[in-house]
């Protein structure tokens, strides 16, 4: 199904299970650590500067925010995890609204994004068995590829792969900056759902 990402509106933020989107259109959840570009990745896909908040310190993303894609999807980007400056309560409370995320099955497709320099973390391979819990299918997205020297690229990719463990997942090189990646992310996702 052809998406135009561009036609993307926000629709609101959830802070608790209550506010969590029940819906009958696929769902493309976006996960990833505070650090890693999620934002940017996003607004890469959908060809549009600063639609999803680009923070100076992690953990900008403090709720699941719902967006509208083409009125023929919605994304949901989750709270990121790892390097949040907040306070245990809050990460805490990000945990719970990502497990009844997880828990409620409202998603159709995951796109897991992790730094294509580094082995994932062990907050990347607990999201990862949140994905597997939930049987949906998911894409791994390496952000930051243009900052991997082309002789490493291959072997962090192997480490990706092996470490998340995720049976099927299709790993996309990306780079949010460069725009590497992006038409065959839009393609995986338009293939998914």
């Amino acid at each position: 199904m052809p998406i135009n990402y561009r036609e993307t509106k926000f629709i609101k933020s959830a802070a608790s299970e209550r506010d969590l989107v029940q819906t009958s259109v696929p769902v493309v959840a976006f996960s990833g650590k505070s650090n890693v570009g999620k934002s940017s990745v996003i607004n890469r896909l959908l060809d549009r500067a600063n639609f999803a908040r680009v923070g100076a310190t992690p953990g900008k993303t403090a709720h699941i925010n719902y967006f509208d894609v083409n009125g023929k999807i919605l994304f949901a980007d989750l709270p990121g995890y790892g390097f949040a400056k907040v306070s245990k309560t809050e990460r805490d409370r990000w945990a719970q609204l990502c497990e009844s995320f997880f828990g409620l099955r409202l998603l159709t497709l995951g796109i897991m994004i992790v730094d294509a320099r580094h082995k994932p973390t062990a907050d990347d391979a607990v999201m990862a068995g949140w994905y597997r819990e939930s049987e949906c299918a998911v894409v791994v997205v390496a952000n930051k590829v243009d900052k991997v020297k082309k002789s490493e690229l291959a072997g962090n990719l192997a480490v990706i792969e092996e470490t998340l463990a995720l049976p099927g997942a299709e790993i996309i090189p990306f780079s949010a900056e460069t725009g590497l990646g992006r038409e065959k992310l839009a393609a995986a996702i338009e293939r998914l759902v």
